[in-house]
């Protein structure tokens, strides 16, 4: 299928750091994608979680799901609106390859222990930590450090940078993914796609995996107005299958709202495109965000965030398990700290050696993290390893 002229073509991309000769079965952008799906970093997110710990459940989703269902929206949008579906799911599968074990509580414990020994990468910060992944701790090639991706899929992977940091990174590879943020240019129209179809991910998965957990309930999905007019919907076509099969109804109304969404930003966005008429991939650059939800359903997705914020990530069982795992994060990073020899070699050599142990805690899965500060500390946080 014929790429949009606003999309990323393949035939110009940027480039690598260290240059290679083109493949000739698989354009750049996918291979990229096959790099990252073929990578140690990859492979651990199907044992990290976001809001459940790994232990709570075998059905709830992880980070590698998430990331599958990112890439799969993302795609599907990215061919209706002739863009570069390559290039959308290497930044889809590539997006969490940074992120801590035990999901944001795991973030934010690790950001505020390296706080205080911030160097050229910050503190830390998961989208960073991504990038990092990609250019530096993946080590499976004999010429180069990470995975040598294109300029474009690394743009992509930082999804979000403050200047500071992107002064940094331009100054030690100019025109590198922080020439974005210094020259004040928007994402691309595939980075910024990725950005929406995660928010529209997580949102779904997590209303599904609240009710599983038992956490939410159906009185209190009727309080999202998108939630319970696309379950009125789905009970006028089906009724009696609130009595009959829950399950279904909660899949049937999820699967709803994601499609209302997904048509929706898809022809808001022609007409953005249609009225803003980039004439390449660089002009929709410089004309900001061309990718967007119409704004009643932005307002609607807005009210879901809340919702989630207020009814799920703020419930006194997940508040109760993420202090517990950021518990677990921060007593490792002092023990690392302590002793060094604890660490494997390539990271105690890292210098500093707080961004060694910040490289080697975000890597963790949950499990492997819980293991380890059992071994460091002789506790058990959670009661898994009697």
């Amino acid at each position: 299928m014929a790429l949009a002229r606003w999309a990323c073509q393949p035939q110009h991309t940027r480039g690598r750091r260290v240059p290679e000769p083109d493949d000739p079965l698989r354009p750049p952008h996918q291979r990229d994608r096959d790099r990252i799906v073929h990578s140690t970093a990859f492979r651990r997110l199907v044992y990290k979680t976001q809001v459940f710990v790994n232990h709570e459940g075998d059905l709830f989703r992880t980070r590698l799901t998430h990331s599958l269902e990112v890439a799969q929206l993302g795609r599907s949008m990215a061919r209706s609106l002739g863009l570069n579906e390559d290039l959308v799911e290497a930044i889809a599968l590539a997006h969490d390859l940074g992120h801590t074990p035990f999901g944001h509580a795991g973030q934010d414990a690790l950001a505020q222990a390296m706080q205080p020994h911030a160097d050229r990468w910050g503190a830390f910060e998961h989208n960073l930590q991504s990038l990092r992944v990609v250019d530096r701790l993946e080590a499976r090639y004999a010429a180069f450090d990470g995975l040598n991706l294109t300029l474009e899929t690394r743009e992509g992977i930082l999804k979000h940078c403050s200047p500071a940091i992107a002064r940094e990174l331009e100054a030690g590879e100019p025109g590198g993914p922080g020439h974005r943020v210094v020259a004040g240019l928007a994402h691309s129209l595939e980075a910024q796609l990725v950005n929406l179809a995660d928010e529209m991910a997580y949102n779904a998965h997590d209303i599904d995996d609240g009710v599983r957990s038992g956490l939410l309930s159906a009185a209190q999905l009727q309080e999202l107005d998108l939630y319970a007019r696309h379950g009125a919907a789905v009970l006028a076509e089906h009724p009696g299958i609130e009595q009959r099969a829950p399950r279904r109804l909660l899949a049937e109304t999820v699967r709803a709202m994601l499609a209302a969404q997904v048509h929706d930003l898809v022809g808001h966005t022609q007409r953005l495109l249609h009225d803003a008429a980039p004439a390449d991939a660089d002009a929709a650059r410089r004309s900001g965000a061309l990718v967007a939800h119409a704004p009643e359903m932005a307002r609607d997705v807005a009210a879901q965030k809340r919702f989630l914020f207020q009814a799920l990530y703020r419930h006194p069982q997940v508040q109760e398990t993420t202090a517990r795992a950021r518990q677990v994060v921060a007593e490792l990073f002092e023990a690392y700290r302590a002793d060094p020899a604890a660490l494997p070699d390539d990271y105690a050599r890292t210098q500093p050696l707080e961004r060694g142990v910040a490289d080697y805690i975000a890597g963790m899965t949950d499990r492997y993290a819980l293991r380890e500060h059992a071994r460091l500390t002789g506790r058990d946080m959670f009661g898994l390893l009697r």
